[in-house]
């Protein structure tokens, strides 16, 4: 009996010893599950967050959000048409609730947006009579606003997009009243605004298909021209509002370049990527552009086939091999949404259609690409 109780203890610590040692080796090389820490040495992971994530009444998405990602935008609420819908009236209640959000689970926040020809209130224009206001009225305008938002969150917030989509696809400045009204100062004005609220805070221009070489182009120079002018531009969002074959990696890759090249960051900010046909080649992301309803253009309404599963997940496993190769010169990459029902692509430009544009889907569980850019990012040392 001596001689097999032996054995079995013998048998017993070999186990325990090789438990350990098993587990000493996970230890060694742990496996990351999630986004944020597949790629934590590489670039922020972000996501945008709606008013029900905000405040922490969609319980599984905001799950989903404290688990994956480590970088968060305001989707809609710190545009200026919420912020001060009247003139002189502030209401930062949602936007408050977002930088305790943030700042409770530790996350990377971004200011969108400060100054945008779209969702800025009518007030912002126009004087009692509806007349256009005079130029300097609307600096003074735009210096109130900038000031107060940002000194409010002086500290808090990493950093901001400063202005939005103020070249066109030729590479022309957009016709806004910003532009109309001030010239091409306003962007210089805002940028010096807002530094001046928040020395510390990064500043960035933020638009949409980049990767246009006529608005690439359009940007670089406006943006060099600023740098030139001695104002703080500290990087240059590109949304990244994609089709399934547009536009192409190879034009990307010369954007992300190109902006480098000027000496800022370069930031990936409203990710997503549409799996339903276009009303028009080469819509971009214009928020303005509306079509009537064609349920031909609705042709996936209870579900993805495998076929443009396989293409979607093709598409974000190219993007983000790019963004890895330049992970030197990329500093975040934000989705725009948390799950394929909080997009806006399901509204935009048609209304009343149902798209599969984000990583994770309408029940906020990962689709298989998810675990895909896990992998990549692991054999991306």
């Amino acid at each position: 009996m001596k001689i097999i109780n032996t054995l079995l203890t013998m048998c017993t610590v070999g186990a325990l010893l090789g438990c350990s040692s098993q587990a000493g080796l996970k230890n060694e090389t742990p496996k990351a599950t999630v986004l944020k820490e597949a790629f934590k040495d590489k670039f922020y992971i972000g996501t945008a967050l709606n008013l029900d994530q905000i405040w922490e009444r969609n319980a599984t998405a905001v799950g989903v959000v404290k688990e994956q990602f480590n970088a968060i935008v305001a989707e809609n609420c710190m545009k200026s048409m919420y912020l001060q819908p009247r003139e002189g009236e502030f209401y930062f209640k949602d936007a408050d609730k977002f930088v305790e959000f943030g700042e409770k689970n530790n996350m990377h926040m971004v200011g969108h947006t400060l100054i945008w020809h779209s969702q800025a209130p009518n007030w912002f224009f126009t004087d009692r009579q509806g007349k256009e206001v005079s130029r300097d009225v609307l600096i003074e305008r735009m210096r109130q606003h900038i000031t107060t938002v940002v000194s409010r969150y002086k500290g808090r917030i990493k950093g901001w997009d400063v202005v939005n989509e103020a070249i066109l696809d030729n590479g022309e400045w957009r016709d806004s009243k910003f532009y109309k009204i001030i010239g091409k100062d306003f962007i210089k004005l805002a940028f010096e605004f807002a530094h001046a609220a928040d020395p510390d805070a990064e500043l960035y221009y933020n638009d949409y298909s980049t990767a246009v070489p006529d608005k690439r182009e359009g940007i670089a120079n406006m943006v060099s021209d600023l740098i030139a002018q001695g104002v703080r531009v500290n990087g240059i969002g590109m949304q990244e509002h994609h089709q399934l074959d547009n536009p192409s990696v190879q034009e990307v890759e010369k954007t992300i370049l190109a902006f480098s090249n000027l000496g800022v960051s370069v930031m990936v900010t409203e990710m997503d990527i549409t799996v339903l046909p276009s009303p028009r080649r080469n819509i971009g992301a214009e928020i303005s552009e509306n079509f009537t309803y064609d349920k031909e253009m609705n042709p996936f309404p209870d579900g993805l086939p495998a076929e443009k599963v396989r293409q979607l997940n093709g598409r974000y496993v190219d993007f983000f091999r790019l963004y890895l190769k330049h992970q030197d010169k990329i500093s975040r990459v934000t989705v725009w949404g948390v799950g394929d029902g909080d997009s806006w692509r399901n509204g935009w430009p048609m209304r009343g259609r149902t798209d599969y544009p984000l990583l994770f889907d309408r029940e906020y569980k990962p689709k298989s690409i998810v675990a895909e850019l896990i992998k990549m990012a692991q054999r991306n040392h």
